[in-house]
């Protein structure tokens, strides 16, 4: 098992120094989804949700999140994010939107939390948008895909395991 490197010595919460490390270019992918009734689902593809346009301001909000992620996560290093994308596939089948984000630096250290991140207030977002029509909605699985760049460098999560 991997050291925890965010504790000190005696156990207490510390910033990683990361001042020692090379700088490398970084990615990270990060996925989660919405599962709603099948009505809510056809009011967003069909643009009538009272609020707007639901994945143009869940795009935005993944986005913004991405970039505030050290404001929301106390040990988590501010970071120059050179992009970041947010991507939704709605499945009809399921009765779900899927969200993909996927963040990218060059720096010393990675950029899997503000992947996570913009997923999450993504996913927080049409949950928002939505509510008025559907309380039950369900946000979930939301979870590291892959990341690259770095002295661990890359992992891809094989989904089913």
């Amino acid at each position: 098992m991997a050291e925890l490197t965010h504790l000190d010595e005696q156990g207490k919460a510390r910033m990683v120094e990361v001042g020692h490390k090379e700088s490398t270019r970084r990615e990270a992918v990060a996925r989660g989804e919405v599962v709603m009734r099948p009505e809510t689902l056809k009011l967003i593809l069909s643009s009538k949700i009272p609020k707007g346009e639901v994945f143009g301001v869940a795009r935005v909000a993944g986005i913004m999140a991405a970039k505030h992620t050290p404001d929301l996560i106390p040990l988590c290093h501010p970071l120059m994010i050179t992009g970041v994308d947010v991507e939704f596939s709605p499945d009809l089948e399921h009765n779900k939107i899927e969200i993909e984000a996927r963040a990218r630096t060059t720096g010393q250290t990675g950029v899997e939390m503000e992947a996570l991140t913009a997923v999450s207030v993504a996913a927080l977002t049409i949950y928002d948008m939505c509510k008025a029509v559907d309380r039950e909605m369900v946000i979930g699985a939301v979870r590291l895909m892959h990341k690259s760049g770095g002295k661990s460098g890359v992992f891809d999560r094989v989904e089913g395991k």
